[in-house]
C-alpha cells in the first residue's frame, strides 16, 4: 500500500514559494528539524515497539541530516536561521489524531506518512521551477529520500495493524488532508 494523495499542489504554488526563496529555505530547514524530532518522539513515546525502534532512529537521522545539507545551503546564501513557527498545514492534520494508545500510534504514523508525501510532491514541485542547476539538482534529490520516508511509515503500521485497519483510516485522513491542503493560502514555506 502506498499514500495517493487526493488533492494535487498546482504549480502555481512552487512559483509563488520560491518568490522568496530564503524565507521558503528557512521553512524547509525548520520542517526537516521538526520532522527528525518527530522520529525520535516515537522512539521515546513507544520504547515497547522495539521492532520500530532502530529504523526510526534511522529515519531521525536521516532528517536531521537533510536539515544540515539545507543548513549548508542556507549559510552559502549569508541567511541566519530564525526561530521556528508554527505549521498550520501540520498543526491541522495533528489534530485528527485520535485518543487512546493504538488509535493515536496508528494516526501518528498515518500522519506523519502523509505529510512526508506532501513533501514530496512539493519538493519535485521546486525542483521543476527552480533555475540554479544545482539547487534543482538538490531537490529533486530530497523528493526522491521523502518518498521512501511516506512509505517507510506505512510499513512500520503493518507491523502493529492488519490491512484493513490502516486502508480504512488512511482513506480517513488522505480526504481530510486534501481538504486542509486545498485551502490554506499559498506562503514562501513547504507547507
Amino acid at each position: 500500500m502506498m499514500i495517493q494523495l487526493q488533492w494535487h499542489t498546482p504549480l502555481a504554488w512552487a512559483q509563488h514559494a520560491i518568490q522568496d526563496f530564503d524565507a521558503f529555505l528557512l521553512d524547509h530547514a525548520a520542517c526537516e528539524r521538526k520532522a527528525s524530532a518527530v522520529g525520535m518522539s516515537f522512539v521515546v513515546r513507544y520504547p515497547d515497539r522495539e521492532e520500530m525502534l532502530e529504523p526510526m532512529i534511522q529515519f531521525a537521522r536521516e532528517e536531521l541530516e537533510h536539515f544540515h545539507q539545507v543548513f549548508r545551503v542556507i549559510q552559502s546564501r549569508g541567511i541566519q536561521l530564525v526561530p521556528d513557527e508554527p505549521d498550520t498545514y501540520v498543526n491541522q492534520l495533528m489534530k485528527l489524531a485520535r485518543n487512546g494508545r493504538e488509535e493515536h500510534f496508528l494516526d501518528r504514523l498515518l500522519i506523519s506518512g502523509v505529510i512526508e508525501a506532501r513533501g514530496t510532491e512539493r519538493m519535485k514541485l521546486i525542483a521543476q521551477v527552480l533555475e540554479d542547476e544545482k539547487l534543482k539538482i538538490f531537490y529533486e534529490r530530497l523528493a526522491r529520500t521523502e518518498d521512501r520516508h511516506k512509505d517507510f511509515f506505512i510499513t512500520l503500521a503493518h507491523i502493529y495493524f492488519d490491512e484493513a485497519t490502516i486502508q480504512t483510516r488512511l482513506e480517513t485522513l488522505i480526504a481530510e488532508e486534501a481538504s486542509i491542503a486545498s485551502q490554506l493560502p499559498y506562503r514562501c514555506a513547504l507547507h
